[in-house]
């Protein structure tokens, strides 16, 4: 294929990338960072085929990772930008181009920080779980597998500290998983030493489960500072991880609920661990939170995301309208628009947590001091403050223009709680009411988003 020899810092391919520096190698080639010409000098990755053994099933997967990047659009996720064909010194080259996140990866994040004597902390470990279950259940929704999720993989966005999953070579559709099986096949055993299970190991099965198992490594890692080797008792075939009484065994020391969700995702059949991100997130989660999500649903039948503080609004219809008492809705001008006050979920002491979804009782992992009776609230009268409808409207704009873009809601509001928070760092922990004094912080969370959806939308990649 190509002659990695032409691509010194300061060559140019097709008179639009100029190589800036070599980043890595793996299977399949260099990894170059370049300027993007045409982009003002922007920032681009360049992923080189030129594998060590030439075979058309390389060729195969490295077109797949092309394709399945080209499908993939999630916030903290490099963006696909072109497979470039081109022809260098007589020879036919391909390059794989996307976008660069400048950040280091947990790796070296870890590296640097035993240098100091320190690993992750169970709170930093936690919430990296929160930002990147999301991402995980983004690619599993669309049939698809990661195969090597550890902390190479993981790259902190140097301006939002955001996780960004990378390495995407080893991708791979469930379903061709099936047709190799189905036909007495070998699927190809692609993976991880220590941090892919070990049915992807050595028979290449591969599932949600296993992308859980990985991550439940990489969780480990970072809070041990021990490689999975250190760890793992192949033995017994059991993670010794905990903290023991043993000196020589003692390792980490973390929350029960935390124990046993990392237990669970790590455990040696996959029918045994979560079946999905999904799972894992509200397992995470404050147990009592299962019973607040019992007394939402006696206050309204279907879902709403209260971004950020006060109330959702939802389109009421001759066949369905939420069930509630007479005296928690408000009906404004008779119209078709209800709110539903923030004072419900506001009595259930709801706190602002940072890297969590930040006012969705239903969708967040809120931690609740005391579970509470149903509370009863009293009518509240009739108002035709235009400031609330300006809130309103500004709520339902950001609902459209995200709508628009296709992303999904849980990832939006995460991205822009994270945002918000890295702004306001001194709002972590505040609790927030309706009440006009905090007006000017919804306003702030709004801006955020509104500023957020603005550089989507002309094609900026955080």
């Amino acid at each position: 294929m190509s002659n990695s020899s032409l691509l010194a810092p300061g060559s140019t391919l097709e008179k639009r990338y100029r190589i800036i520096r070599e980043l890595g190698r793996g299977g399949f080639g260099r990894t170059y960072l370049a300027e993007d010409i045409n982009r003002y000098g922007e920032n681009c990755v360049l992923k080189e085929f030129s594998p060590v053994v030439h075979s058309p099933k390389a060729a195969e997967l490295f077109d797949r990772e092309a394709s399945m990047l080209y499908n993939l659009q999630h916030p903290q996720i490099p963006r696909f930008r072109e497979l470039l064909r081109t022809d260098l010194g007589g020879a036919p080259s391909l390059f794989l181009v996307q976008d660069y996140i400048p950040g280091k990866t947990y790796e070296q994040i870890l590296i640097s920080r035993q240098q100091q004597g320190e690993n992750f902390t169970e709170a930093e470990v936690t919430q990296l779980l929160f930002q990147l279950l999301p991402i995980l259940e983004y690619i599993h929704s669309k049939n698809l597998i990661h195969r090597d999720v550890s902390p190479d993989n993981i790259i902190q966005h140097t301006a939002d500290k955001l996780p960004f999953l990378i390495d995407f070579g080893s991708v791979k559709q469930i379903a061709a998983t099936a047709v190799f099986q189905f036909s007495g096949q070998p699927a190809t055993a692609i993976g991880k030493q220590g941090y892919s299970p070990p049915e992807q190991m050595r028979q290449g099965k591969v599932s949600a489960a296993s992308d859980l198992y990985a991550l439940a490594v990489t969780a480990l890692v970072l809070l041990s500072g021990k490689k999975p080797q250190k760890l793992y008792d192949i033995n017994s075939k059991t993670w010794n991880w905990r903290s023991s009484s043993r000196a020589s065994l003692t390792h980490v020391s973390v929350s029960p609920n935390l124990a046993a969700v990392l237990d669970k995702m790590l455990a040696e059949q996959p029918g045994d661990r979560y079946q999905s991100a999904k799972q894992v997130r509200e397992a995470l989660k404050d147990p009592k939170l299962s019973q607040i999500r019992s007394i939402i649903s006696q206050i309204v039948t279907q879902n709403f995301v209260g971004r950020p503080f006060k109330y959702s609004t939802q389109t009421a219809t001759n066949n369905h309208t939420p069930v509630v008492n007479n005296n928690q809705v408000i009906n404004r001008n008779t119209n078709k628009l209800k709110l539903i006050p923030w004072k419900i979920l506001g009595s259930l002491s709801v706190v602002l947590l940072p890297g969590i979804i930040a006012f969705s009782a239903i969708k967040s992992g809120f931690t609740f001091p005391k579970l509470p009776e149903i509370p009863k609230f009293p009518d509240l009268p009739h108002s035709s403050d235009t400031s609330l409808d300006a809130e309103i409207a500004r709520q339902e704009n950001i609902g459209k223009r995200r709508k628009n873009l296709n992303i999904e809601p849980d990832i939006f509001y995460n991205k822009v709680d994270e945002l918000f928070y890295n702004k306001y760092p001194e709002l972590q922990g505040r609790t927030l009411t309706e009440k006009p004094e905090d007006t000017p912080i919804r306003r702030k969370w709004y801006e955020v988003a509104e500023n957020y959806l603005d550089r989507l939308e002309k094609g900026e990649q955080f």
